[in-house]
């Protein structure tokens, strides 16, 4: 076909049920994290039905379970965060002990137990976890939040700091998203990034549980190849080798990131970054002045109880403004060329011809032989809006709930190689996860979710004509239909302004 437009869409709809025994060696997949370990007494030997409370106190979350016969327990899928371990049983002491978990963390608390002196003695074990991970044999690291929040992002994009991981690169040569082209939604909007040598297709990238790749296989990500969504991502890991079973569908990395959540206290902000060429220094290819460059991102995120200790919520808007100026370059046929004359040989063109030679723009630069340098300078506008939500629920003891929503929108719409007409392409995502969780002893739990993710990518799309021929169907090689891609050696390809041929992409 003349114009090549793209439309790639995917949609993958989950319904996980998992059943999850609670033994050292068995893990089914969570979102958040575990604490498990054993309960010993003062000669090492293992205390069976000792009780173990776990809680969280900004969200006023506790479980408790009592050890098996073999003293050992675990606490699946609790959200990244400050704990309190506490232990009792008859005959010893209360032990307590802190803990800070993180993201999908295996985190290991084994807890010795003392003999009493009195009946009014507790025992407060000080230190952290062991910098080992004792329950998993993955090569991973975790992002905390403060990191994502906080550190400097050219254009605010989470998964960008992946790469500061061993092990992780970000690919050099990604293909610019530029508007007036399709080879990079061909590959997918998002960062690329080489995780333990594999291809950037091969990674997984999960929120909430959720697998959020492109139609690609490849990051998610808008039309500027961001990410966009800082305020809204509590911490994420990077499983860079030897990923569990648990994570499947994947031979390269595991990207896994947890929205933030509502506690028993207020939190929210609100925020604007600016970025602009006003310290911009000018290109060889510029000309007198630098040209204009405007990048605004700004948004505002809230969080709190519904009820207190048993609901909360999590919301997060970010929105995106971007009108980025920059000096193209071309090659065209020269002065002479456009009247069908060629100074090569002194031949003259095909009068058939020459309309199509006439509709390349005429030189504004020098000119040697049959071409010409003609430039321009082109205008891209983006705008873009994510938002985040997220609800959790205890509805008891034993009995949670929490489910997510993002949407993700952006469009940007700029000329083509020749500015002879304006291009259009257009980035969409849209997820949703809900799970419930249920214990029903400390030795067995069920955890039900189902989630949805759907991206879409379509480009070029004509938005416009900015020549006067731009529309002309008696040009065009199809009847009734524009020109479409012409190619003349030594200059860029003329895209044209034919309607477009489609190509469909899924996971």
């Amino acid at each position: 076909m003349n114009r090549c437009r793209a439309l790639v869409a995917c949609g993958a709809v989950t319904c996980l049920y998992l059943t999850l025994v609670v033994t050292p060696a068995l893990r089914a997949q969570v979102v958040g994290g575990t604490i498990s370990g054993s309960v010993l007494d003062p000669s090492g030997a293992v205390v069976p039905d000792a009780l173990v409370r776990i809680e969280n106190p900004s969200r006023g979350l506790q479980r408790e379970l009592k050890t098996n016969g073999g003293g050992f327990y675990s606490v699946p899928n609790l959200n990244p965060g400050n704990y309190e371990i506490t232990v009792t049983a008859a005959g010893f002491r209360v032990a307590r002990q802190s803990a800070v978990l993180t993201v999908s963390e295996q985190l290991v608390i084994n807890v010795q137990l003392q003999l009493p002196n009195d009946a009014q003695t507790t025992v407060q074990v000080e230190g952290g976890a062991p910098a080992v991970e004792l329950a998993s044999s993955s090569v991973s690291a975790v992002v905390e939040g403060k990191a994502v929040r906080d550190l400097p992002l050219n254009g605010r994009d989470w998964t960008s700091l992946a790469a500061l991981n061993p092990g992780v690169h970000s690919v050099d040569t990604q293909t610019s998203p530029a508007a007036g082209g399709n080879a990079r939604v061909n590959r997918g909007w998002g960062t690329q990034l080489n995780i333990g040598g594999d291809r950037p297709q091969q990674n997984v990238y999960r929120l909430d549980g959720v697998v959020i790749n492109d139609y690609t296989g490849g990051g998610p990500g808008g039309v500027l190849g961001l990410a966009l969504g800082v305020e809204a991502v509590q911490e994420f890991s990077v499983v860079t080798g030897n990923a569990a079973a648990e994570y499947g569908r994947t031979s390269g990395g595991v990207i896994n990131a947890i929205t933030r959540a509502g506690t028993n206290q207020f939190h929210g902000s609100a925020y604007e970054f600016l970025r602009n060429s006003a310290f911009d220094a000018r290109n060889f290819f510029d000309g007198a002045d630098v040209p204009p460059f405007r990048r605004n991102q700004f948004g505002a995120s809230l969080g709190g109880p519904i009820a207190k200790n048993h609901t909360f919520f999590f919301f997060d808007y970010e929105g995106l403004r971007q009108s980025l100026s920059t000096t193209t370059v071309d090659s065209v046929p020269s002065a002479n060329a456009h009247q069908g004359i060629l100074t090569t040989g002194n031949v003259t063109v095909d009068p058939k011809v020459a309309p199509y030679l006439a509709l390349y723009p005429l030189p504004n630069g020098a000119q040697k032989g049959d071409f010409g340098v003609y430039s321009f300078v082109g205008k891209a506008v983006v705008p873009e809006d994510l938002y985040t939500a997220r609800v959790d629920h205890t509805i008891g003891a034993k009995d949670t709930l929490h489910a997510t929503v993002l949407s993700d929108d952006s469009t940007t719409t700029g000329p083509d190689n020749y500015n002879f007409v304006l291009n259009e392409q257009i980035g969409s995502r849209k997820s949703a996860s809900i799970e419930e969780g249920h214990l029903f002893s400390g030795a067995l739990g069920n955890f039900a979710r189902f989630g949805y993710s759907r991206s879409v990518a379509e480009a070029p799309i004509l938005a416009g004509g900015i020549a006067g021929n731009a529309l002309d169907t008696s040009l065009g090689f199809v009847p009734g239909y524009p020109v479409g891609t012409m190619q003349v050696s030594g200059t860029p390809d003329f895209l044209g302004a034919s309607l477009p041929s489609y190509a469909y992409h899924y996971n």
